[in-house]
């Protein structure tokens, strides 16, 4: 296994728009995540992932880009930028953006002038098709419900959108495209950036024959017709060729639709293509046919199924990223665990499995501190377009969108996208305006500045279980083992190499649990009770860490 730099790198993801405000407007920004470096750097954080703060209409909340070379002004200007930069770079950290390629938006000139007519030079640098029988090209939906093509009265032709209508999607079929793609990524890593999260990078190829609908399930449709597409590794490869491999940096390709058939396609090492991806396999997995708002029960025994076949599938040949949460979904420990009398324990349960498994792991902001779900009683309270739409569609039904909050308070993206819990000040010290999401009202007991004096808080345990891993690099590149894996309420497994062996026992559930591992020589590192023993009787939501004495 080959060693790198953001292989044993832990990154931490900020939602500028949620992070900090400095200017008081209600909107976080560029120097208030400045603000906030020594304190991200205090967790032992690597890398920081920053959402898109480029030039955005704001329709999907900057997944919609305008201008790829500058920055919103919302969130400040490329001066503030590049100070972001040399702070983040001063303190020895690196600095990943996003890249979102698939599609801009439609204020994008390229899609001004495309529109314009059929012979317009940058006619083919989107996707327009005629129309079938008086309707769309296909009957194809999109990530965000509704059809994935709108019609354009000035040449009476039908644009490709997977997400909003204010998103066209590019057509990566044009080879001049391609090198503005890549003359995009040249000018930012000349600039100074450390790596590209690459926003649904699985569906840059199309299939030419635009067929209708495959499946019912969505996510069938995802993974058999929108992406992994004819010419994708092409695609990659063209850009690792030309741009990638010319800098010292970090890829992770967000993947939708990539499976375990698929994942060493993109991430094996004599691939030449990224370094790692975003599948989804834990993501959609209680997601039902009706999609994200139609939510099962989590499977526990799927859940680490997925876990262990992503990593045999891995070893040796490529590189993993272990999440479980980001600003596409529920807080996780909403979701994963539970955020009622063990939140604590359970955050830091899923800390310890974050910062244990193989791969690179990555933090969302709040996550370490246990922030949890948000549930507005009203849904014009919400601000996520795939939620609005989803009420569209509704209320399109003759249905009352508050008959069907709890799915939202589910499983919504909203959930993750509340004002960072700063202080149990106003606005839990986010902004001394109102911010443009209203923040969880739980915020006078899950802050920051609380946790920082309390020496077992969710915060201080992070930061313990990040310097434990950083400590012992078994945990970044040694192998692993699920140990009785049948075990309905334990997720257990081993990590060793020539140098150590650890066992990790975390038990996802309520009730107290005798669990024998049948291992001895057991040595506690790590816990997260402060009266912890050695033994394996296993209290709600324990989590405990041992090294393995021979």
């Amino acid at each position: 296994m080959t060693k790198a730099w953001w292989k044993e790198s832990v990154v931490y993801q900020i939602y500028p728009r949620s992070f900090k405000d400095s200017n008081n407007d209600g909107l976080g920004d560029i120097p208030g995540v400045i603000e906030k470096l020594d304190y991200i750097k205090s967790l032992g954080i690597d890398v920081i992932w920053l959402c898109p703060v480029y030039k955005s209409p704001n329709d999907d909340n900057g997944y919609d880009i305008a201008d790829y070379r500058n920055i919103m002004e919302e969130f400040g200007t490329m001066s503030d930028f590049d100070e972001l930069l040399s702070g983040i770079h001063v303190r020895g950290m690196k600095l990943v953006m996003d890249l979102v390629v698939n599609h801009s938006s439609d204020e994008h000139q390229w899609f001004e002038e495309s529109r314009k007519s059929k012979n317009n030079p940058y006619r083919d640098y989107y996707i327009w098709k005629p129309g079938v029988n008086g309707g769309p090209p296909n009957d194809w939906q999109g990530f965000f419900g509704g059809s994935t093509w709108e019609y354009d009265q000035q040449t009476e032709e039908y644009y490709l959108h997977m997400f909003t209508v204010k998103q066209p999607d590019l057509n990566w079929e044009n080879p001049k495209v391609r090198k503005e793609v890549q003359d995009v990524v040249r000018y930012w890593f000349e600039k100074g950036v450390d790596g590209f999260r690459m926003d649904v990078i699985s569906l840059i190829s199309k299939r030419p024959e635009y067929a209708n609908m495959m499946a019912k399930r969505f996510d069938e449709v995802v993974e058999k017709q929108f992406a992994n597409g004819p010419r994708v590794h092409e695609f990659l490869q063209e850009l690792n060729k030309e741009v990638l491999s010319q800098y010292d940096i970090m890829t992770v390709g967000e993947g939708p639709g990539i499976t375990l058939d698929h994942g060493l396609d993109y991430v094996g090492e004599d691939r030449n293509e990224l370094n790692m991806v975003f599948h989804f396999d834990h993501m959609f997995m209680n997601m039902g046919d009706g999609g994200r708002f139609d939510p099962l029960p989590i499977d526990f025994q799927e859940f680490k199924d997925v876990f262990t076949r992503w990593d045999e599938k891995l070893k040796g040949k490529g590189w993993g990223s272990i999440f479980l949460g980001n600003h596409d979904f529920p807080r996780m420990v909403s979701r994963f665990a539970t955020d009622g009398n063990y939140r604590e324990k359970a955050s830091k349960l899923l800390a310890t499995l974050l910062m244990s498994l193989r791969g690179t792991p990555y933090v969302y902001q709040g996550d370490e501190i246990g922030m949890t779900n948000i549930a507005f009683d009203d849904p014009n309270d919400y601000k996520d377009v795939e939620t609005l739409n989803f009420f569209k569609e509704l209320k399109a039904k003759g249905k009352d969108p508050k008959d069907y909050l709890d799915k939202v308070h589910n499983i919504g993206r909203d959930n993750a996208r509340t004002p960072m819990q700063w202080t149990d000040k106003q606005n839990a010290g986010f902004s001394e305006a109102d911010p443009w999401i209203k923040v969880n009202s739980n915020y006078p007991d899950i802050n920051v500045e609380d946790q920082e004096r309390n020496t077992e808080s969710i915060l201080n345990f992070y930061r313990r279980m990040i310097q434990f891993r950083k400590d012992n690099p078994t945990l970044v590149y040694g192998d692993y083992e699920s140990i009785r894996n049948d075990h309905k309420q334990i997720y257990a497994y081993r990590r060793w190499d020539v140098e150590n062996e650890f066992l990790v026992v975390l038990n996802f559930s309520g009730q107290e649990v005798d669990f024998d591992p049948i291992i001895t020589g057991l040595e506690l590192l790590i816990y997260n009770y402060t009266d912890a023993t050695e033994d394996l009787l296993m209290r709600p939501w324990e989590a405990k860490v041992f090294r393995v004495n021979d």
